[in-house]
């Protein structure tokens, strides 16, 4: 299925060099169930910011950006979907075939991963990141549609930070009664808001950025001052006894690993969500965790039905929590640059770009 479009987006060579904006006219060949969607906006997450920066490789020139809200405007037999369907994605492509995709229930670490965002722009069409005019959708990549009532600003960032967290919070046993989140980002925001709606009793966010704490408690956490961990730990223990069920990580921080240690109840579940990076080496004993009989677990990306379950969280959850106060204004495609340096500033929990 030919489908002709024009297009423009931003490259993204190396760090030190300025985006390349371009505009081109494309001829794309949409195969059964693939997507030509248009971004209506897009918000510039923590991974690109440390892609630009040289924290992080990715295979360049690419078109970065993997978090968006678009609308479909050409689709190639994919039952449940139409043209002007409102619509997000899976950060990653999965080949539905592999060992991860049939029996590991981790299709987020296929065989034959793509992610969207991360890939150079000799990658297929090229048309394969956010911070353009237009994305090309693959076959093996879930798609949801967005409910009427739920915002472009709610929305965008639902497919990364969001999905993430609904993964993350599955993995504690039941209900518990006691949380402690470590890091008041937009990860440790979601969280709150979460577990908030599942009923969590007791939900203590640590943060070191005052200017941070209205919207934690807006998220219905206590937001705790973390720039003193003894007290921070004592503050909470008092309240809570033999300690919390469950300690999510979501800073990126390996030196917040020993608090959280301390704060969990024998038994209870850490939850690693934030150290994606080299500089992760814990400094910690096999004893702590046998002793404690606690249960750590690695969270990375998510799956279909995570991304599946953040979306209906934002329908029943609209009038909850002020997801729109994360976002801030937009800046146009051709801005981009001044859209980064806004989200380096950290003012928002996330910056949003549109074409």
């Amino acid at each position: 299925m030919l489908t002709h479009v024009p297009t423009r987006f931003q490259v993204f060579n190396k760090t030190g060099e300025h985006f390349h904006y371009k505009k081109e006219e494309v001829d794309l060949d949409l195969k059964k169930g693939e997507a030509l969607v248009k971004i209506i906006l897009s918000t510039i997450c923590g991974s690109d910011l440390h892609t630009i920066e040289g924290k992080r490789k990715e295979d360049t020139p690419c078109i970065l950006g993997h978090e968006a809200v678009g609308e479909i405007v050409a689709i190639n037999s994919r039952s449940g979907f139409e043209i002007g369907d409102r619509v997000t994605w899976t950060i990653a492509d999965s080949c539905g075939h592999c060992p991860a995709c049939t029996e590991y229930g981790l299709p987020e670490k296929c065989h034959e991963l793509f992610k969207y965002g991360h890939a150079s722009v000799k990658n297929g069409s090229g048309l394969n990141g956010c911070y353009a005019t237009h994305i090309h959708i693959r076959q093996g990549t879930h798609m949801v549609k967005i409910p009427d009532s739920v915002s472009h600003a709610a929305t965008a960032p639902a497919n990364c930070a969001l999905a993430t967290m609904v993964n993350a919070i599955s993995h504690t046993k039941g209900t518990p009664k006691r949380v402690v989140i470590q890091g008041g980002g937009l990860l440790g925001i979601y969280a709150c808001g979460l577990l908030k709606a599942k009923g969590v009793k007791q939900i203590f966010c640590l943060e070191v950025k005052e200017d941070r704490f209205p919207l934690i408690e807006q998220f219905g956490a206590i937001a705790v001052d973390a720039r003193n961990a003894q007290k921070a730990n004592q503050f909470i223990l008092d309240l809570v006894g033999d300690g919390v069920d469950a300690v999510f990580e979501v800073a990126g921080i390996k030196e917040l690993i020993p608090q959280g240690l301390t704060l969990l109840r024998p038994g209870g579940d850490y939850i690693l969500v934030g150290l994606v990076h080299p500089d992760s080496q814990l400094g910690i004993t096999a004893e702590q965790i046998i002793r404690k009989c606690i249960r750590i677990k690695g969270v990375h990306n998510y799956a279909p039905w995570h991304l599946d379950e953040a979306i209906a969280f934002l329908e029943r959850n609209q009038n909850n929590f002020p997801f729109e106060s994360l976002i801030s204004p937009p800046f146009l495609l051709e801005e981009l640059e001044q859209a980064v340096h806004e989200a380096q500033k950290q003012h928002w929990a996330r910056v949003s770009v549109k074409p």
